[in-house]
């Protein structure tokens, strides 16, 4: 763009000549008219839902400070790593539920019996640190990039409770296997809202507008396959739903993805902008099911940036 109107329309003639029907550089070269792939997603994401195991030590209720993590990053993919605070500390807007009875290992939960073992719900926001995740989490996934906090609110909401607001399950393609099938609607009509507040604010500023029932898998076939190996559970055993993001930009459920990985910096009120959060942002997330004049809330899921200590 910077090279003027000159080089604009020579790129666009050639571009011309290449894409026409004339011209054999593109129509005769197979590989070359490939553009990429037409889902980004991994194959294996219709076919199972992903996941992994987190740790217990660092989940807060919602109010407890969180503090900006120090690790690895490797900004410079020409240079060696270098260790430092955080850069690019981000939120993921989530919801998860606790585990009722205990199972015993090597026994798994059919989907049918699922139920009975999905006690309630909470709103969660996982953070991320992302520059510390981007380095690490090859091959083997979230490690320091996901340990030094996840905020839960502190209401758990019964199952009987959201029932009223069961919404049809997401039209699945390919049909699940056998092991995660079942007719009956398990996705829920959850509003949810997560703010940012900030120095130079007068009110906390939203930055997002989502709804559970955006998810695709549901969590019958989420705790089905998570103990289909035997893996047992116990009593209060907490499970995350993953980021929840929806159709629209205004409903993304992280602000790597709300920001364009930084390309695209968030707008807030009063002329102030963020792409990933600084210290002293709160972040305050929201959710609540309402129908028929009946409003089923789960209070807020805050937490506010600290600085990262200084570990030189």
């Amino acid at each position: 763009m910077g090279l003027g109107r000159a080089a604009w329309k020579e790129a666009r003639a050639t571009l011309q000549k290449i894409l026409s029907s004339s011209e054999p550089v593109l129509k005769d070269n197979a590989e070359l008219r490939s553009r990429g792939p037409e889902n980004a997603l991994m194959p294996n994401w219709t076919h199972l839902p992903v996941g992994y195991h987190g740790r217990a030590s660092s989940v807060v209720v919602s109010g407890t400070p969180i503090r900006r993590p120090n690790g690895q990053t490797r900004a410079d993919e020409s240079q060696p790593p270098v260790f430092g605070k955080c850069k690019l500390l981000d939120i993921e807007l989530e919801m998860a539920f606790f585990t009722g009875p205990a199972t015993k290992l090597g026994e798994p939960i059919p989907i049918d019996k699922a139920e009975d073992h999905i006690f309630g719900m909470v709103l969660m926001n996982d953070w991320s640190a992302r520059d510390i995740q981007k380095w690490e989490y090859v091959p083997l996934g979230p490690f320091l990039g996901k340990n030094f906090g996840t905020t839960i609110s502190p209401w758990v909401v019964t199952m009987d409770a959201l029932k009223p607001f069961a919404v049809p399950n997401q039209k699945q393609d390919p049909k699940p296997l056998p092991y995660l099938c079942h007719e009956d609607p398990y996705c829920f009509d959850i509003q949810l809202e997560v703010a940012l507040n900030c120095d130079g604010l007068s009110k906390p500023s939203t930055i997002c507008k989502s709804n559970f029932k955006y998810m695709y898998w549901t969590m019958k076939q989420q705790l089905a396959h998570h103990t289909v190996t035997g893996c047992n559970t116990n009593p209060g055993d907490l499970m995350a739903s993953g980021t929840i993001s929806g159709e629209t930009e205004d409903s993304y459920g992280s602000l790597l993805e709300l920001c364009w990985k930084g390309t695209k910096p968030i707008k807030l009120d009063n002329d102030i902008t963020r792409k990933f959060l600084q210290d002293g942002d709160e972040v305050i997330m929201t959710g609540y099911c309402e129908k028929d004049g009946c409003r089923v809330g789960f209070g807020t899921c805050t937490g506010k940036i600290l600085p990262a200590l200084d570990l030189s």
